[in-house]
């Protein structure tokens, strides 16, 4: 059995500005952490996550402009993290998920509850940085 957080963010952003984002590696930087990420299916990339050390990441499925997953620390964690964008009259709703947390094991009980607790605040810093960019409109 395996757990998931589930979200749902809504941004007064152009969904275009929302996916850059989430799939730009200077842009991920800023409101998450560094990492080589692409949308392109089979690609591999790096997250330096500080004191959490440098996670390997696959991107598993991609709908350009609209969807991306991707194994996140894999070998460790071995989780899933999706961003699914839907226009809205007012900006972009996203839909989030990190799933495969498993809360048999202290590091998948202790990863589901910090990520938990940390998902909606990495979440709102999207809008920050969406606001000083020149495509990231109000």
């Amino acid at each position: 059995m395996t757990i998931a957080i589930r979200l749902e963010h809504r941004f007064e952003h152009p969904q275009d500005a929302v996916w850059a984002a989430l799939t730009t590696p200077e842009l991920l930087a800023r409101w998450w952490a560094p990492g080589n990420i692409a949308p392109v299916v089979g690609h591999r990339f790096t997250m330096d996550m500080g004191n959490w050390g440098q996670q390997q990441c696959k991107v598993l499925t991609v709908e350009p402009g609209t969807a991306i997953s991707f194994l996140f620390s894999e070998g460790m964690l071995d989780t899933t993290v999706t961003w699914r964008l839907e226009s809205a009259a007012d900006g972009t709703v996203l839909h989030f998920e990190h799933a495969g947390f498993n809360p048999e094991t202290r590091m998948g009980r202790t990863a589901y509850e910090g990520m938990g607790s940390g998902w909606p605040g990495l979440l709102n810093r999207i809008d920050g940085e969406l606001a000083g960019q020149p495509d990231g409109r109000q």
